[in-house]
Formats: C-alpha cells, structure tokens, sequence
C-alpha cells in the first residue's frame, strides 16, 4: 500500500456556517454606515433646503448659475442673474443657499 487512506474531518459544531458568513455581514454593515447612511442624511437636508426656499433668497445651482429667486412655482423657480434678466430652472437644481448679500459682494 503506497496511497495511505483518507478519512473526512467532521464538522466542528453547528456555527461554522455562521462564522463563514460574518465577514460578508460585516461589509453589509459597514457600507451602510459609511455610504448609505450619510447620503440619505444628505438627500433629507438638500428636501428640506428646497422646500424652504423664499421669494428674494440667493442661491447657486447644479450648473454654477448664482441669482436671487424672483418668481417661485410648484417645479420650477425664476432667478435673476442679472437686472431685468429672468432664467427658469428647475427647484431641484438648485445646489446651495447663500448667505444674504452674497451677489453684491460678487459684483
């Protein structure tokens, strides 16, 4: 005999097929707190800033476009980016609220 035999190791318990899966559990859970959860956090205050927006409130939006918001709708908002000069953009492009008397500074 040159090939000694072969014996099966027996399984260790029942929580092995646990233990196999925490690695897998753990990434689950640390995508949803490093990647997840600040983008919800970040969706929730940029619903809350667009919902409060007023008529006179200066602001930038997605395109980089700075005006003050004369004229508001349901979807879309009216800025002025300059005297007597209207542009209409949706309410959802706009990316920042600025400080009041940010446009006089930029002039």
């Amino acid at each position: 005999m040159i090939i000694t035999p072969a014996y099966a190791q027996a399984a260790t318990g029942g929580d092995a097929g646990f233990i196999g899966f925490l690695p897998i559990v753990l990434m689950f859970v640390l995508l949803y707190f490093l990647m997840i959860r600040p983008q919800m956090k970040r969706a929730k205050e940029t619903k809350a800033m667009i919902e409060a927006l007023q008529k006179g409130d200066e602001v930038v939006t997605a395109g980089g476009v700075v005006g003050r918001i004369s004229k508001m709708g349901e979807q879309y908002v009216s800025l002025e980016i300059a005297p007597e000069t209207d542009i209409s953009v949706q309410k959802s492009a706009v990316q920042m609220l600025l400080p009041k008397g940010t446009l006089k500074s930029l002039q």
